[in-house]
């Protein structure tokens, strides 16, 4: 792998107005990173990379780099872009244990982090580096949020969440395991013991339902739970997904993993939701695609559809009135999903909009002065380096707000 990058850390052009860090959501200075690395610089160009994005690791795996760093390269117009995730996957990857993660004297602030996903260990960390004592609360038993228990571990490996575990721990962040905050512990407790600002991470727990009859029924299962933990669930031979998103395409590449001869995707439009890596390697791995398929109910014996009739220019111009019984062992319903309302039902002043996203300005304070919220819970389902780049705006927020409360 190593002669791979440094080829194609040569083939960067080092364009004076680089397109790949318009394309970034979170702008890594990728020219200055590649140069650094090819001067032999392997160091300084990880710590370029952590300080722009802290979650630089894994975000060189998961991120859809086709549309965003290599979408952009002006190298893509005529042949191949520069493998930009491959050498920010190499640097970041050799360099993160032996990083020095440089913190300001702590000035006797506490911040509470409500959830451990990329947002909260972002916070978690801009704001230790600062000198707050930061304590992360998460309703699971391991850090990582969605990247943990929504990411299979052929796409991102679990001992990189490890390594940021520990790094948080190094650097004096304290983790409470297995706290779901709204249920013995609430927001107004974190308050009384004296957290001068709070951050809201949650995520989307929550799975959008089809509102279809059959929903409840053993055989179905929702994407969001079955990702979690896959060898709690005996699908059987023949599995049915809804849905032809990325998640859909994560759980078709772990059902088959998992021993299903038969994977076959469903989805009313006519082409997959997911990026074209991800559809691709779910077809590479024996996934089947069926478009123009409404789903009507499900059965004991899998889902049933309607074939949805397009016109030439892909538009809807009917539906057959024929019914199709689809038979399969299992279905699961992968449409996404949305905050859950543990925090919003114990707060009292704490408003989510109707489909249930926490409410914030454009810095992610929350309707209640002091709690500030960013990632999937405010955004909706996105991007670990969209959840990223806004926390890194909410954490300069909660530092200037505290820095005020001081001065008043």
């Amino acid at each position: 792998m190593a002669v791979h990058v440094i080829d194609e850390a040569n083939r960067c052009l080092n364009c004076k107005k680089p397109l790949c860090r318009q394309g970034c959501p979170v702008h890594t200075p990728i020219p200055q990173m590649i140069a650094a690395f090819k001067e032999g610089g392997l160091n300084k160009a990880g710590e370029m990379l952590f300080e722009n994005n802290p979650m630089s690791l894994v975000c060189s795996l998961v991120c859809d780099h086709e549309k965003q760093c290599e979408g952009h390269c002006i190298l893509g117009r005529k042949g191949q872009p520069v493998h930009i995730s491959s050498i920010e996957n190499y640097i970041s990857d050799t360099i993160f244990n032996k990083m020095n993660v440089e913190c300001k004297p702590k000035n006797g602030k506490k911040v509470a982090v409500i959830g451990a996903g990329p947002a909260g260990i972002t916070i978690a960390l801009l704001l230790t580096k600062e000198g707050y004592s930061v304590t992360i609360f998460d309703a699971k038993d391991k850090v990582g949020g969605v990247l943990q228990y929504g990411i299979p571990e052929f796409r991102l490996p679990k001992t990189i969440l490890d390594r940021y575990k520990k790094k948080l721990l190094e650097i004096g962040v304290k983790i409470r395991p297995n706290t779901a905050i709204g249920t013995a512990l609430e927001i107004k407790d974190l308050i009384r013991d004296g957290y001068q600002s709070i951050f809201i991470g949650t995520g989307v727990w929550r799975p959008k339902t089809l509102g279809v009859k059959g929903e409840s029924l053993g055989n179905v299962h929702y994407a969001i739970d079955y990702l979690a933990n896959p060898d709690a669930y005996d699908l059987g031979e023949t599995v049915a997904i809804i849905g032809v998103g990325n998640s859909a395409m994560d759980v078709a590449r772990t059902v088959i993993r998992h021993g299903a001869r038969k994977v076959t995707l469903y989805a009313r439009g006519l082409s997959s939701n997911a990026s074209e890596h991800e559809t691709a390697y779910a077809k590479l791995d024996g996934a089947d695609f069926q478009f123009g398929k409404q789903i009507i109910e499900i059965t004991d014996d899998g889902p049933v559809f309607e074939t949805i009739r397009y016109d030439e220019e892909g538009k809807q111009i009917g539906v057959d009135e024929e019914r199709e019984q689809v038979f399969a062992d299992s279905t699961i319903i992968s449409i996404s999903q949305g905050p859950k309302s543990k925090l919003v039902n114990t707060t009292k002043g704490l408003l989510a909009s109707q489909n249930g996203l926490l409410m914030t300005d454009e810095k992610g304070q929350t309707t209640i002065p002091g709690i500030f919220a960013s990632g999937d819970v405010v955004l909706g389902a996105r991007t670990v380096v969209e959840a990223v780049a806004y926390s890194k705006t909410v954490a300069l927020a909660m530092d200037e707000y505290m820095k005020s409360k001081e001065e008043s």
